[in-house]
């Protein structure tokens, strides 16, 4: 369950960035771009959307179709932010682990 979160977490940290590079962005090419399916992507705009993260706005680009604008919210900016610095952190600490594990295995002998 806990790492159902952290994925859920990660995966609203991605679609928060993709936003914030590219706003016009369509849900396919959101989509595309991070490897979801076109019905996870729409789940988690949802989500955001309902947690006051994302602003989900309607434009005419073309008369036949209706396009929509993803813009983060100052409270999506800040979310974005929070998650970014625990991104960091959680990289940073694997990379510390990572770096100790190495130093272990080149103070030991290796026998073949």
């Amino acid at each position: 369950m806990k790492e159902d979160k952290k994925e859920g977490k990660e995966d609203h940290f991605e679609v928060l960035r993709k936003i914030e590079k590219n706003p016009n962005s369509t849900q396919r090419e959101l989509a595309e771009e991070l490897g979801f399916s076109l019905g996870k992507l729409n789940y988690c705009l949802k989500a955001l959307k309902n947690k006051g993260l994302v602003k989900i706005e309607n434009f005419n680009k073309n008369p036949n179709k209706i396009n929509y604008i993803y813009v983060l919210t100052p409270k999506g900016f800040s979310e974005k932010t929070k998650l970014t610095i625990n991104f960091m952190k959680a990289k940073m600490k694997e990379y510390d682990e990572l770096k100790a594990e190495l130093k272990k295995v080149k103070g030991q002998k290796i026998e073949l």
